[in-house]
């Protein structure tokens, strides 16, 4: 049994009748972490719930929700405009749950960048940052920086959490991005570590330090912009 377990919810979607949450409250929270699921995988995925659970660690909540094709068991993503006002709906969730706590908000891989292009059209009420856990800047094996051109009109601090293997986000186009970005975007390089955040055995890790650092580098983020 987990340490912090979670309260289950139902967000409603304009559109798209409802769907799941999860909610993770730590004793004196300093922050609340609106956390989209990947392409491939829920909100249930081992990842996810192992992430959520190391940051209510640090103090961090987090609400955890599936997108509408998920709820259905579809394997085709939501179109964007969905996707985003998914997002926004659970952004205002966690706001009516979470009152007067700042909240993070982004995700794994798709999660993150719908959150992202969310934003950038219309910035997320109190949402204070941006957490990317694996940014998808290119499919697989079609090198690009185009997916990251939105993200030039957010304005709100953002964290990059990347794995230097990461065959979504080669490192000689990410690193230009966020050195772009300026003062508005960090970028914590977790080594050796794949689009899933698994390491090789040459590193002579496991995935348990791996989860430790992303959760570490999250919260120290936080504590830098004074959160």
């Amino acid at each position: 049994m987990t340490e912090h377990q979670p309260r289950s919810l139902a967000i409603p979607v304009d559109g798209a009748g409802s769907v799941s949450a999860l909610l993770i409250v730590p004793s004196r929270p300093r922050a609340c972490f609106v956390f989209a699921h990947g392409a491939g995988a829920g909100m249930t995925h081992a990842f996810m719930q192992q992430m959520a659970e190391a940051l209510a660690a640090h103090g961090i909540a987090t609400l955890r929700f599936q997108f509408p094709y998920m709820e259905k068991a579809s394997k085709r993503p939501d179109p964007p405009a969905l996707a985003q006002a998914t997002v926004r709906a659970a952004v205002a969730e966690a706001a009516r749950l979470c009152p007067g706590i700042p909240l993070i908000a982004g995700g794994k891989s798709f999660g993150g960048r719908m959150t992202s292009q969310a934003q950038s059209l219309q910035p997320l009420p109190d949402v204070v940052g941006l957490a990317f856990v694996g940014f998808p800047l290119h499919p697989a094996g079609k090198p690009s920086a185009a997916r990251a051109d939105h993200l030039d009109a957010i304005e709100v601090p953002m964290l990059f959490l990347q794995g230097t293997r990461d065959k979504l986000a080669e490192m000689e186009l990410l690193e230009p991005v966020v050195k772009r970005l300026g003062r508005r975007a960090t970028l914590h390089c977790i080594a050796q570590a794949d689009h899933a955040f698994h390491v090789s055995a040459r590193s002579g890790r496991d995935d348990r330090p791996v989860m430790a650092e992303l959760a570490q580098a999250f919260a120290s983020w936080l504590d830098a912009a004074g959160v």
